[in-house]
């Protein structure tokens, strides 16, 4: 109704065969969006939980909460906010993996019952957010730390916390352990139950390939207390270091040189306020 300020309401009405009451009427009805606004939470909820119903069911779900509202009302709804596209996206299966994690239980964790562990046998990894260039930027690091000598065995760091990165760092610490004359069949990584960790990419190099076995977290972080106190005091140590780098090359080489300082000269008080490094020399796991 553009043209009414240039030939009045009445003309414009009267061209277009429109009575004023029923131009009135349309200018203050509110619009169908809006009217049924309150409605588009619960729809949304009904089609996430329940992908499956049709109008009927979901006029019914409505009804049992206390919302009595017509079945049309709720067709005309689910078109104007596009929910049969929520209803045709179905949760994806579990893989193998995850359904035998979910009913192993407690048993998936490993490393819980053992008593002994020597050098080189039980090793911990996650991944852990490390910040750079005065916050604005964020990388991704994986080392894995051994239980008893508290080596880092082998570390990497990349954009993403993702399966390639993960297998990065497991190479670096396959060729430190067979440096070091450690059998792989004789080793178990713990970790998380993390998407890389239950994936195809690392069981088929880690387990199949290495003959290593995988131990998982059964409740989080608390479960690997190890791998978060390394990286919740590496990060801490050197935030300084960390945080004023500008790209990820140079944040890189300093994440190598602290854990070079972390292996060879830091002291740690778990095994004799001595260095991971002269540790193991010490008691013949690697040569003087």
């Amino acid at each position: 109704m553009q043209c009414k300020d240039t030939y009045g309401l009445n003309r414009v009405l009267e061209a277009i065969q429109l009575s004023k009451s029923t131009w009135y009427y349309a200018q203050q009805r509110q619009p169908y969006k809006d009217k049924y606004a309150h409605l588009r939470k619960p729809l949304i909820k009904i089609a996430k939980a329940h992908p499956e119903y049709g109008i009927d069911r979901t006029t019914a779900e409505l009804h049992d909460s206390g919302i009595h509202i017509n079945h049309k009302v709720i067709e005309r709804l689910h078109k104007c906010w596009d929910l049969a596209i929520l209803k045709r996206v179905h949760r994806p299966k579990p893989s193998g993996v995850r359904v035998l994690l979910q009913e192993t239980g407690s048993q998936i964790n490993l490393v819980v019952s053992l008593e002994d562990i020597n050098d080189l046998e039980v090793l911990y990894t996650d991944f852990t957010e490390i910040l750079y260039r005065r916050g604005q930027a964020k990388a991704q690091l994986m080392p894995i730390i051994d239980h008893r000598s508290k080596l880092a065995v082998g570390h990497a760091l990349g954009e993403s916390a993702d399966t390639e990165l993960a297998l990065k760092a497991w190479r670096k610490a396959k060729r430190t352990l067979r440096r070091y004359g450690q059998r792989l069949r004789d080793v178990i990584i713990h970790h998380d139950q993390d998407s890389v960790y239950t994936g195809h990419g690392w069981l088929r190099e880690v387990v199949v390939r290495d003959s290593v076995r995988v131990s998982y977290s059964d409740n989080g972080a608390k479960g690997n207390v190890h791998i978060e106190s390394f990286n919740g005091k590496f990060k801490t140590e050197n935030h300084v270091l960390f945080w004023e780098q500008e790209n990820l090359e140079a944040l890189e080489k300093v994440v190598n040189n602290r854990i070079r300082y972390y292996n060879h000269i830091r002291r740690h008080s778990a095994i004799g306020n001595k260095s991971p490094i002269k540790y193991l020399k010490e008691k013949g796991k690697i040569p003087r």
